[in-house]
Formats: C-alpha cells, sequence, structure tokens
C-alpha cells in the first residue's frame, strides 16, 4: 500500500538552505595578495632598476671593454677586452699598474689611522655627553656634531689655509721653536722620517734590501712608507668630520643601556671603568660593527677632500682609487680601466667590511644559532625517517584491504 505524503511534510524535507559558496584556495587568496603587493612596490623597483641596476650591467660591460666615453658605449665600435682592463691594473707591468697600487697603498694607510681614531673619539665623546651631570649638554652636542653637516669643500679650502706655508698653523709651531713642514708639498712618508729619526734607515739612502724587492709593482722601502705629510692633513680633516655623526649613534646606543643593569654592577663593586668594559661596550657592540662597517666603506671611497685639496700630490702620496677611477675615466677617456677599477674596489670593500663583521660578531649568540640549525635538521631528518615509515606502512596494509574488500564482495 502506497503512503502518500502531505504537502506540510514534503515542505519540511525538502532542502531549502541556499547553496554553499565553493570556497576558494589559500594558495589563490596567496597569489592575490602578492600580486597587490608586487603592484604596491613596482614604482620603487623601476627606480631602482633604472638608477641603479641598469648603470651597474653597463658599468659590468664596460669594465670589459675599451669604450672611450663618447657615444654609446654599446655601439659597434666599442670592442670586447676581456679581461685586459683588469689584467692592467693586476698583472701587467706599467704606469697604471704602479698607480692603482700607489693609490691602493695611501688608502691602505688612510683607512688603518681614520677608522680607528674616529670610532675612538665618538665613543668617548659619546660617553661624555650622557653623564647625566653634564651642563649645556645640547650646545656641545650641536658643537660637535656641527663640522660632520658642513660643505667638505669648505672644510677642505680652510684646512688648505690653516696649513699652508704662511698660515695660522705654521706661525703658531714657528712661535714655540718648531720647524713645521710644507704640509701640502711635502711627499716623505711618516714611517721613513718615523725610521729616520729612530736611527733605522737614511731617508735620502734607502736600505738595498727594501728598495730592490718588489712587491705589485712598487718596492717594499714604498709599501713601508706610511701615510705622506699631505695625507695626514687630510686624516686629521676626515677624523674631525666624521667623528660627530658617529659620536650622535653611540649616544643613542649609550641611552637605551639599561641603567638597573650598571647600577647592579656598582654594588657588586665594579669601579667606572670594569662597569663600562663589562656591562656598557657588549650592549654597545651592534652600534659599534655599523661604526666600524661605515667607516670602512666611507674611507675606501674618499675622493672629495683629495679632489678639493691635493689632486693626489705631492708624488702620489694621495692618490687614491676613488679619484685615480676618476682621473681615468674624465681625465684620460679610458674608462674601461676606470670601470675595473671601481669594481676592484667594491671587491676589497666587501672583503674587508665581511671580515670585520665575523671578527666582531657576538659568538655565544652565533654559538646558539648553529646549534638551533642543527636541532631542526635533526627534527626535520626524524619527520623524514617517520614519513618513511608511515609510508611503508600504507603501502603493506593496502593489499590487505584489498583482499578483504574482494572477499567480502564474493559473499
Amino acid at each position: 500500500m502506497s503512503t502518500v505524503r502531505t504537502p506540510v511534510e514534503a515542505s519540511a524535507t525538502t532542502d531549502t538552505s541556499p547553496p554553499e559558496r565553493p570556497l576558494r584556495s589559500s594558495k589563490g587568496r596567496f597569489g592575490e595578495r602578492n600580486a597587490i603587493g608586487w603592484l604596491f612596490i613596482s614604482p620603487t623597483l623601476l627606480v631602482l632598476g633604472v638608477f641603479l641596476f641598469v648603470p651597474i650591467a653597463m658599468a659590468v660591460w664596460v669594465s670589459f671593454s675599451d669604450w672611450s666615453g663618447r657615444g654609446s658605449p654599446f655601439a659597434g665600435s666599442v670592442g670586447f677586452v676581456g679581461l685586459d682592463n683588469y689584467a692592467r691594473l693586476l698583472t701587467d707591468e706599467g704606469l697604471t699598474r704602479s698607480d692603482f697600487m700607489t693609490s691602493l697603498r695611501n688608502n691602505f694607510y688612510y683607512v688603518l689611522l681614520v677608522v680607528p681614531a674616529q670610532t675612538v673619539f665618538a665613543l668617548f665623546l659619546a660617553v661624555v655627553l650622557n653623564n647625566q651631570l653634564l651642563k649645556a649638554r645640547g650646545f656641545f652636542r650641536t658643537a660637535f656634531y656641527f663640522p660632520s653637516v658642513t660643505s667638505s669643500v669648505a672644510i677642505g679650502l680652510i684646512f688648505l689655509f690653516l696649513f699652508s706655508g704662511t698660515g695660522p698653523v705654521n706661525t703658531g709651531l714657528a712661535l714655540i721653536g718648531v720647524d713645521a713642514p710644507t704640509w701640502f708639498a711635502d711627499a716623505r712618508g711618516l714611517l721613513h722620517l718615523l725610521g729616520d729619526g729612530l736611527g733605522l734607515w737614511d731617508i735620502s739612502s734607502p736600505p738595498a734590501a727594501l728598495e730592490g724587492t718588489s712587491i705589485l709593482g712598487l718596492s717594499a722601502w714604498q709599501w713601508l712608507a706610511g701615510p705622506s705629510v699631505a695625507l695626514s692633513v687630510i686624516i686629521m680633516l676626515v677624523i674631525w668630520t666624521t667623528t660627530g655623526t658617529f659620536m650622535l649613534l653611540f649616544l643613542a646606543a649609550l641611552q637605551d643601556v639599561p641603567i638597573e643593569v650598571e647600577e647592579a654592577a656598582r654594588v657588586d663593586g665594579a669601579n667606572r671603568w670594569e662597569s663600562f668594559k663589562a656591562v656598557t661596550l657588549p650592549h654597545l657592540r651592534p652600534t659599534l660593527l655599523l661604526v666600524i662597517t661605515l667607516g670602512i666603506i666611507g674611507t675606501w671611497q674618499v675622493f672629495d677632500q683629495v679632489y678639493v685639496m691635493t689632486q693626489g700630490g705631492p708624488g702620489k702620496t694621495t692618490l687614491t682609487p676613488a679619484y685615480l677611477s676618476y682621473s681615468y675615466a674624465f681625465d684620460s677617456g679610458q674608462w674601461g680601466v676606470a670601470a675595473a677599477m671601481a669594481f676592484i674596489l667594491f671587491l676589497i670593500i666587501f672583503v674587508l667590511s665581511s671580515l670585520q663583521r665575523y671578527v666582531l660578531r657576538d659568538k655565544d649568540e652565533a654559538k646558539d644559532r648553529r646549534l638551533e640549525r642543527q636541532a631542526k635538521r635533526r627534527r626535520g631528518g626524524q619527520s623524514k625517517e617517520e614519513n618513511r615509515l608511515l609510508s611503508q606502512a600504507a603501502h603493506q596494509t593496502a593489499p590487505g584491504e584489498a583482499r578483504s574488500s574482494g572477499s567480502g564482495g564474493s559473499l
């Protein structure tokens, strides 16, 4: 007998819920969000590409070519010379290699003196100005920082006047009986003068062993010259103008050092120096790393002071790679050699910056990171092994399930 369903029962059993909307996959949502992000940063990427990446790519090509600076570097008349420009700087005997090695020697002594001096002076001034009992701290901060924001050209011209033959420095030294040199015309190296003063050698007749030993196109006597008298003036100028900037970095870091930690060290009996060495200085490690990195980059790229004050003289003792690259490009038209100098200089800066970052790294933090990476690798290996065992177990149980399902079907 058939059962007749009433309209009420039929409507009750009918599914009136709205149809479910299909869920969008997380992959699709992520891709959409990714596209929007790329859209927002595309103007920045465009600017970087036009004004940074494209010029770098062009400079790479120029360093392997004989482009003279006229016309397009991609013209058919521009030839590909391979590594010839780099060979002229590093291996081939000649004036180009001699000038480049002289510039590296000068810049090496410049970096060796400027970076430690500006770092120590900046840290000292920051510690002094961080003293809460010091009055007029705002005035001193401004006074010490003012040379950093002054035009390097203006300061260079002032130093030219101060250290001229009849300038205030020589006049003051003459009053106390000191025979001052003609600063910007004196090519003698400070190490040569020091050895001559100590009686180690006669600067007018160098030792034959040093004079006869050639290293990368320069004699050992030339490598051991040290910074010249003229370069020492530029070194003093740069230390004075850059200390203020790094002082502010150290001052900001000092104000973040917890006072409670310093007070605890004082309670434990530490004096001011012990508290600074054991408490304050470890907190300044990131700032110290930043200051030294910026110092190395800036000192290897020195150009404007040399251009304004000496233009590489006297006797090429103030020649630097940056100024030499400029001179070869704009004065001699050898743009390929100039570009090769720039890339060698970049490599030197990269290696030295990486080396000092490795030396000044936090060894405890590096050790913790290494242990964490090892633990992650072990966990990853364990998870892979577990997945392999589960996969094997699934393959082993699959035939048994198939047999049981087949026997059930026959029944």
